[in-house]
């Protein structure tokens, strides 16, 4: 083994010790601002937790024609728990139920630290109507506090978890595939279980963009990702100042972005709703997504 192939090798390694030095400062914040959610309650309460934004992408994939767009409504990072406002997420909710979904899909990390903290966005996930389904991916958050309670409390709340495989939708949309992909922190994701067999218009759901790199070249048509917060602290003009991790979320750190290779792919990074690390977010305004898919 060459010295450039045991950097390397141990590089992933490397990364799980920088990920539980950051859990450990995480729980200790939490753990300051949690009783009775003081911090966030007095951030959100001063504006600093930013004011929930909606946007609206419309991609013509000129798949099979149906009657109307599919109506697909995008949330990630609630991060429930001491760092985010009970109002902001019950706020959100409310925005993704206003927008009439056919369908719902979540980009995880629904929790900060605490795995019980997902109930206090379960039951707000199972009011909103999604007639063709509700389906997550679980973030490194929620795989680091506890995946089996927080995929049970989802289930209990019709969210159905997608992880490295794809499921067609119902009439009158089933030439559209979703194809969920588990988190490259600290899951293993599988592109070739995702996305090999699926078929016509592949909607890809992930956690973070850096799983791009696991993609590769393989075809889809829009692929759907939070996890960088767009920094959550960022300048006036929307730079962050501080994006740790892969190159892939430094360089999408938010917003809609072409990927395409020879064949146009499009890529929609969220700023999620909650805090994490502090319970404040500067120039990074919260936000949930509508798409519509012609």
């Amino acid at each position: 083994m060459t010295d450039a192939t045991a950097s390397l090798a141990a590089t992933p390694d490397r990364a799980r010790r920088i990920a539980a030095d950051r859990g450990a400062m995480e729980a200790f914040f939490e753990a300051l601002f949690r009783p009775a959610n003081w911090g966030a309650r007095a951030a959100y309460s001063l504006g600093l937790q930013g004011r929930l934004r909606t946007s609206t992408l419309t991609l013509d994939t000129h798949a099979a024609p149906s009657r109307a767009p599919l109506r697909i409504a995008f949330a990630a990072d609630f991060h429930a728990g001491g760092m985010t406002d009970d109002r902001l997420i019950q706020g959100a909710c409310r925005a993704l139920s206003d927008m009439r979904p056919d369908v719902l899909l979540l980009g995880g990390d629904f929790v900060s630290v605490r795995a019980h903290d997902v109930e206090r966005v379960a039951p707000l996930l199972a009011a909103i109507p999604a007639p063709l389904g509700k389906f997550g991916v679980l973030g490194n958050h929620d795989l680091r506090a506890d995946a089996s309670a927080i995929t049970a409390a989802l289930e209990h709340a019709g969210v159905r978890l997608v992880v490295n495989r794809c499921v067609s939708l119902p009439e009158p949309f089933p030439h559209v595939s979703i194809c969920g992909l588990d988190d490259s922190t600290r899951g293993a994701p599988r592109a070739d279980l995702a996305l090999d067999d699926a078929r016509g218009t592949r909607i890809v759901l992930m956690h973070s963009p850096e799983t791009l790199e696991e993609i590769g070249d393989r075809h889809f048509d829009l692929a759907l990702c939070g996890h960088t917060h767009g920094g959550q602290v960022a300048l006036p003009w929307g730079t962050p100042v501080v994006m740790p991790g892969s190159p892939l979320n430094r360089r999408y750190s938010q917003g809609r972005h072409d990927v395409g290779a020879e064949r146009p792919r499009t890529l929609l990074v969220s700023r999620g709703i909650g805090c994490s690390g502090l319970p404040v977010r500067l120039f990074a305004a919260p936000e949930v997504h509508l798409c519509l898919i012609t």
